[in-house]
């Protein structure tokens, strides 16, 4: 696999998320930042993947080392004065290819398995090839990173469960209550994962009450789920009332603020009130967990509580891991067989290369005529398909085994096949030196001449 595939990134396995709120990316902001990025960092192609856990950049260069530093350097720019460089995580070749397997298959997620995450990466995909900044080999990759993430949900039993952020949210206030039936629910934000929340909400029988910054939304998703849409407003009268409290916005700022809180908390007379925020950046002000009988978890408290899953699906995290390295060795064949034909072209044209100079050099010494001449040039070209057949052979055959690239290597450092190749017939001299029998004729006839 070529080194020149790369992903740099941070996640919720390298960075706590107060780091990772400042790096998340919006839809618009994402697209603006990949295409500064693909300026400023040497990019050949590039995706940006921007979620909840993660933002990462999936990449070719023909320099990566440059790549490299020009995409640290950006993580730094949206934290400084904070630098980020430990916690930003390297990926090169085959390396990188499994890394962008793993997160499509959902083996890389804070919760083990979680479906999101593929149609996340799909969306970054499309948003890439909108912009242009995708070609052959990274469409390839995230085509079959696709497949193998099907494969993998559909022949192992990594999704067997509660495999999402929304769920194990819900988990964790069920674990609070002992039962959700009858108790009140209230859903700030109506998108994807608070619709997740939502079903498995009202599947436990729970009392939903939705409020959103679009009344069309919410109500779409109270319909959707047998609860009630409040409108964005009611806010602080719905967090009165509730018993459990899930956010997922896509707000920058705070949603739920501290002092929004303070009040409600007289209001509500103390009682308690558990609040699961599972947005990034975060919905609810961290110092509202300060306040008497509030109780607040964020996405790092849903991580610890996500690992108890883990213990129960270890024997499908071996088979999708196999999964995906079937799907890595069909991609290394691919991107083996890409190098591959412009090598043999080279490879042709420089021992074609070497036997004409060779006899154009020759040519001149012989007087031969036309179809004499014809019959040599065609000697030439069936010596070199000769001296070729074998060594392309086994080239050919190799890149299907795992020592093809170190084979490529080979003969593209023994035949040069890098470097311009240099003129193998020398120019002719201004005078040339006449042949040796044409001399001695000369010798002979002055002899002769006296």
């Amino acid at each position: 696999m070529p080194d020149k595939l790369l992903v740099l990134g941070v996640s919720f396995r390298t960075a706590p998320l107060a780091l990772r709120e400042r790096l998340a990316v919006g839809e618009e902001r994402a697209a603006q930042d990949l295409q500064a990025l693909m300026k400023g960092a040497g990019l050949k192609e590039g995706v940006l993947l921007s979620t909840c856990n993660r933002v990462e950049l999936i990449a070719t260069a023909d320099t990566p080392e440059h790549a490299v530093e020009g995409t640290v350097a950006y993580f730094n720019g949206r934290v400084a004065p904070e630098q980020v460089d430990a916690s930003v995580y390297r990926h090169h070749g085959r390396d990188a290819a499994r890394h962008l397997f793993r997160v499509a298959c959902g083996l890389d997620s804070m919760v083990l398995g979680e479906p999101q995450i593929l149609g996340q990466v799909k969306d970054a995909f499309a948003s890439a090839q909108g912009l242009g900044t995708v070609g052959g080999f990274l469409t390839r990759s995230f085509e079959r990173s696709f497949s193998v993430a099907k494969r993998v949900r559909t022949e192992t039993g990594l999704a067997a469960g509660n495999v999402s952020v929304s769920s194990i949210a819900c988990d964790l206030a069920e674990k609070i209550f002992g039962d959700l039936a009858g108790r009140r629910v209230l859903l700030v934000g109506a998108g994807k994962m608070s619709e997740v929340a939502a079903r498995s909400l009202a599947a436990r029988g729970a009392q939903l009450y939705v409020v959103n910054r679009s009344p069309e939304r919410a109500q779409a998703m109270a319909a959707a789920c047998g609860g009630t849409a409040k409108p964005l407003e009611a806010l602080a009268t719905e967090l009165a009332e509730a018993d459990v409290v899930i956010s997922s916005t896509s707000k920058r700022d705070y949603v739920i603020t501290y002092d929004l809180m303070h009040g409600v908390c007289k209001m509500r007379r103390f009682r308690p009130l558990f609040i699961i925020d599972i947005a990034v950046p975060r919905d609810v002000d961290p110092r509202v967990d300060s306040l008497r009988n509030v109780f607040l978890y964020d996405m790092d408290d849903l991580q610890k509580v996500s690992r108890e899953n883990l213990a129960a699906r270890e024997r499908a995290v071996v088979d999708a891991e196999r999964l995906i390295d079937d799907e890595l060795d069909e991609l290394e064949r691919w991107a083996r067989s890409i190098e591959l034909t412009p090598t043999i072209v080279a490879l042709r044209d420089r021992v074609r290369g070497m036997l004409r100079a060779e006899l154009e050099k020759t040519l001149p010494k012989l007087s031969l005529p036309d179809n004499e001449r014809k019959k040599l040039e065609a000697m030439t070209e069936a010596m070199a398909n000769k001296l070729l057949h074998g060594p392309l052979t086994e080239l050919k055959q190799s890149q299907a085994t795992t020592d093809g690239a170190m084979l490529l290597e080979a003969v593209q450092k023994l035949f040069r096949l890098n470097e311009p190749a240099s003129s193998e017939a020398p120019a002719a001299p201004a005078s040339a030196p006449a042949p040796k029998n044409a001399l001695v004729s000369e010798v002979r006839a002055r002899g002769r001449n006296g």
